[in-house]
């Protein structure tokens, strides 16, 4: 299975990773982000098993442990045969040293100095896809974004870029630009996100697909007592399996969980089967902190997308 990167002609995996988790814990104003400790060998391990699996779309941010996860993936992809396709994000200041964000800076001297940076830390000479981090940053000023990054194409330090928000206006102008080339969108099965994704297609983008994993919970590992050390920016966002949100999400997901798993699959790869069972377009990019979840995540590539029939059990039993 290959997905086309939008309107790049740029040929991927269908399957992607997300770098996020394997930058480990780094801090801003509101406290720990990330998804708690890690060992970088064993990350390591994982990124090069993937290769060895035939994954080659690999998404991280400069600002994912503070410049952490990129020099991984450098360290991974170096010296590795094959075409490999990596984006990374700009948009946030941080220090390398302390693990600390410091804020934002979209001008178009900042643009210039995180590709720059995010480059050497990558060991790479071009970004393929280029994502601005920045969700809300004002409509108003993003077409001087835009045109930074169109210039950045033509002097061959990126392929393509893409806008990291979930508003259809920002979509629109960033689209504007010939090389916009992907919507990375919230998608999983608890978040559908239909109209974003409806928009994907019509303007020839592709859907990376954050989440796809509901940050952990479609793999169907929590339980009502299941809880989080302190630099798990979970614990920091108040998740709690007996009440609220999260909760409600473990009692969704045991509805479908039979659905999900129907055929041999893991929840987390029927998880997957549902992203790809939602568009063409849609590429998952699960995140991992091990090899064998990355052998997992890969191994939904064996079944493929949910049947027609699967996705309509799951809509009515989340009605």
């Amino acid at each position: 299975m290959t997905r086309t990167l939008g309107r790049s002609g740029i040929e991927v995996s269908a399957l992607g990773l997300g770098c996020w988790a394997i930058g480990g814990p780094f801090r801003d104003q509101g406290g720990w982000i990330g998804y708690g400790t890690v060992e970088d060998e064993e990350s390591l391990r994982a990124l090069r098993r993937a290769l060895d699996l035939g994954v080659t779309f690999f998404d991280t941010a400069d600002v994912y442990g503070c410049g952490h996860s990129e020099r991984l993936l450098g360290r991974a992809l170096a010296g590795r045969p094959g075409p490999v396709v990596v984006t990374t994000k700009f948009g946030y200041t941080f220090e390398e040293e302390t693990r600390r964000v410091t804020g934002h800076d979209a001008s178009p001297v900042a643009i210039r100095k995180a590709c720059a940076a995010s480059l050497k830390r990558l060991q790479r000479d071009v970004i393929d896809l280029y994502q601005f981090h920045l969700y809300d940053h004002p409509l108003e000023h993003a077409a001087e974004v835009r045109d930074t990054l169109e210039a950045l194409v033509a002097e061959g330090k990126i392929r393509s870029y893409s806008w990291c928000t979930e508003d259809a206006e920002r979509v629109r102008l960033f689209a504007e630009g010939p090389h916009c080339t992907a919507v990375p969108l919230l998608l999983n099965v608890f978040e559908n996100n239909g109209p974003l994704l409806a928009l994907c297609e019509a303007l020839g983008l592709a859907a990376v697909a954050r989440r796809p994993l509901g940050m952990g919970l479609l793999t169907g590992k929590f339980t009502a007592d299941s809880t989080f050390p302190e630099n798990d920016m979970r614990r920091r966002f108040g998740w709690d399996f007996r009440t609220g949100k999260q909760a409600k999400h473990l009692e969704q997901l045991e509805a479908v969980r039979a659905v999900l798993t129907r055929g041999g699959r893991t929840p987390a790869q029927g998880a997957l089967g549902y992203v790809w069972a939602r568009s063409p377009s849609a590429i998952p990019i699960p995140g991992f902190k091990s090899v064998a979840q990355v052998e997992e995540n890969v191994g939904a590539l064996r079944f493929g997308p949910l049947s027609p029939d699967q996705m309509r059990e799951i809509e009515t039993l989340l009605a």
